[in-house]
This record gives structure tokens, C-alpha cells and sequence, in this order.
């Protein structure tokens, strides 16, 4: 299991409290998903990892299914829309959003990694 979250001292994450007019939601939010997930990286099966990059959508992914809540300009996520998706064929919308992903993870650091 890989679990990949934003970094709440990045200023990109800031930036994004302040135009949902959340101010430091997103951040807390991010600070204390990390502090819930840190305790599964004792499993040899699951990895963590931050990223500062500009969120697009959050995605949660098993198997061949798919959830993308499509984050909207100056709307926080939860009203945002929310997609489920099935990989039924190579180079659909699924794979679009898995390569995303891995972009993004490639990337991405440890918690508590310096930039």
C-alpha cells in the first residue's frame, strides 16, 4: 500500500487553505492524516510519503477501482465531485489518473525528508 500525502509546510499546500478560504484546514488536515498513517509504515506492506505539489484531485485506489474527488478552485473538497472509476481498458481515464499518481510519487519524500 502506498499512501501519499501533501506536505502541510509546503507552501503550495498553504496557498491552496487560502483559496478555498480554509486557511489552515488544509494544513492541519494534512498534519493529522500524516500523524494517523504513520503507525502503518511498520508494516513491511505499506509505504508513506509526502509530496509538495499542486493537488488536483485526491484518488484512492484498489485493485481496479478507483475514487477521484476532483478538487475545484476555491471549493473544499468535500463539495467538490467525486468520480468512481473502473480500469477496463489500457489508456482509459483510470490509467490517466494512475500515471498521475506516479508522477507525483516520484517525486514525493519521507516525512520529516528535507526537500
Amino acid at each position: 500500500m502506498r499512501i501519499l500525502l501533501g506536505d502541510a509546510d509546503s507552501p503550495i499546500i498553504q496557498s491552496r487553505g487560502a483559496e478555498e478560504l480554509f486557511g489552515h484546514g488544509i494544513e492541519s488536515r494534512c498534519r493529522v492524516a500524516l500523524m494517523h498513517y504513520r503507525p502503518l509504515v511498520a508494516s513491511s506492506n505499506v509505504e508513506l510519503r509526502v509530496h509538495d505539489t499542486t493537488l488536483y484531485n485526491s484518488m484512492f485506489v484498489g485493485d481496479d477501482h478507483m475514487i477521484v474527488n476532483a478538487h475545484v478552485f476555491g471549493m473544499n473538497a468535500y463539495g467538490a465531485p467525486v468520480y468512481h472509476l473502473r480500469h477496463m481498458r489500457e489508456e482509459g481515464l483510470f490509467d490517466t489518473y494512475a500515471t498521475s499518481f506516479e508522477a507525483v510519487w516520484k517525486q514525493s519524500r519521507l516525512p520529516g525528508e528535507e526537500r
